[in-house]
C-alpha cells in the first residue's frame, strides 16, 4: 500500500488530468504564409502563434489544429538564418508554448517539427572556452555569432541549464509527443527529439551525438536518454565516435520508430507524424496519459513497483465519464465520443 499510496501522491502532481481543460492563454490567429514550404501551414487548418516578444517573434510557429484535427498541437522551430540552432529567445518561446500545452487539457498529441526545409534542429548550445559552440556540420559560419558576442561568461551557464531544463520539460509533457525529423538533428537538437515519445525521420535525415569532436559531452539528457532507447553498446560508440546516421539507420538502430521516403516538398516525416497523432487523437484522452505515465514512471522501476505504478494509473481512469462513453458505445456500436472528463 505504501508503493501504491507513493505513486498516487505522484499522480496528484502530474496535474488534474481530468479537468476540463482551459484553452492556451495568451494565444490568437496568425496567418502564415511566402513559400511554398510555408504554405503547410496555412492548408487546412487554423494557425495559431503565440508571439511572446517583439524579438524574432516568428522563431516559433504553434498551432492549434481544429476540425477533425483539433487536439493536436504543432511546434514548429523557424530560425532559418541559424539553421534552427537554439538560441535564448528559442528557448524562451519554446518554455512558454510548452508551459501553455500542459495545462490545456484539450490537447491530445504534440508534435515537434522544424518550418525550415531539410532541418530538424541542427545545433546544440555548448559551452566550451568560455563561449558558445554551435555543434553542427551544416550551420553556417558566424551563425548566432552576434548573439554569442553579447553572452557574457556568466550568462552562459545558466543558459545551457534552461535549454536542458527545457527539453526535460517536453520529456514531462503528460501527453503523447513526437518528433518529426525531417532533416539534420545534431547534439542538442537529436536530443530534444530524444526527449518525445517517438521520433519519425525521413530516409535522408541526418542524427547524431557529436558533442565529443568539441571534447565535450550530450549536456540535456543523451548520455541518459539514448542508451533507455536503444542497445547501451551502440549508443556508446554512436556517441563515443560523434557518430552521424541517416533516418534508415536510425530506424534499424531504433533511435527511431519509422523512417520515411521524403517527399518533394520535404516534409514526409511531419506528414506521418500527423497521421499517427490522428491515430491517437480518437482514443480516450486520460487513457492515453495514463498510459504514457505508468510507461515512463514503469521503466525507472522493478516490475513489482512497476505493475503498482500501472494499478495506481488504472484506478484514475474507472471514475471518468469517458470510461462509461466507452462501454456504452461498445453495447451500441458506435464509434465513442470522449471528452477527457
Amino acid at each position: 500500500m505504501s508503493i501504491l499510496a507513493k505513486y498516487r501522491s505522484a499522480l496528484r502532481a502530474f496535474g488534474a488530468i481530468t479537468a476540463s481543460g482551459d484553452s492556451a492563454c495568451g494565444l490568437h490567429a496568425a496567418i502564415a504564409s511566402v513559400c511554398a514550404r510555408q504554405q503547410l501551414w496555412t492548408c487546412h487548418h487554423r494557425v495559431v502563434t503565440r508571439r511572446l516578444s517583439s524579438e524574432s517573434k516568428d522563431e516559433l510557429r504553434v498551432r492549434y489544429l481544429d476540425g477533425q484535427d483539433s487536439g493536436i498541437v504543432v511546434v514548429g522551430i523557424n530560425r532559418p538564418k541559424a539553421k534552427n540552432a537554439i538560441s535564448k529567445n528559442l528557448v524562451k518561446l519554446m518554455f512558454e508554448a510548452v508551459q501553455d500545452i500542459k495545462k490545456n487539457n484539450k490537447v491530445r498529441s504534440v508534435i515537434i517539427c522544424s518550418v525550415v526545409p531539410g532541418i530538424f534542429c541542427a545545433g546544440l548550445c555548448c559551452l566550451q572556452m568560455s563561449e558558445l559552440i554551435f555543434v553542427s556540420s551544416l550551420a553556417a559560419p558566424g551563425a548566432d555569432l552576434k548573439e554569442r558576442a553579447k553572452m557574457q561568461q556568466s550568462e552562459v551557464g545558466p543558459f545551457v541549464s534552461k535549454a536542458r531544463a527545457l527539453i526535460s520539460e517536453i520529456g514531462n509533457l503528460p501527453m503523447p509527443t513526437i518528433a518529426a525529423i525531417d532533416g539534420s538533428a545534431l547534439g542538442g537538437g537529436l536530443e530534444m527529439a530524444l526527449s518525445c515519445d517517438i521520433r519519425i525521420a525521413s530516409s535522408t535525415a541526418k542524427m547524431g551525438l557529436v558533442e565529443t569532436k568539441l571534447a565535450i559531452i550530450p549536456g540535456a539528457g543523451g548520455t541518459q536518454r539514448l542508451p533507455r532507447l536503444i542497445n547501451t553498446s551502440l549508443a556508446k560508440e554512436l556517441i563515443f565516435a560523434a557518430r552521424v546516421v541517416d533516418g534508415s539507420e536510425a530506424s534499424r538502430l531504433g533511435l527511431v520508430s519509422h523512417a520515411v521516403e521524403q517527399n518533394s516538398v520535404g516534409d514526409a516525416a511531419y506528414q506521418q507524424a500527423l497521421e499517427l497523432a490522428r491515430e491517437i487523437n480518437p482514443q480516450g484522452p486520460i487513457a492515453v496519459r495514463m498510459a504514457k505515465l505508468a510507461i515512463n514512471q514503469g521503466m525507472e522501476v522493478d516490475l513489482s513497483t512497476g505493475l503498482a505504478i500501472e494499478e495506481a494509473c488504472y484506478a484514475q481512469v474507472i471514475p471518468t465519464k469517458d470510461r462509461l462513453e466507452g462501454l456504452a458505445a461498445f453495447k451500441e456500436k458506435r464509434l465513442p465520443n470522449y471528452k477527457g472528463e
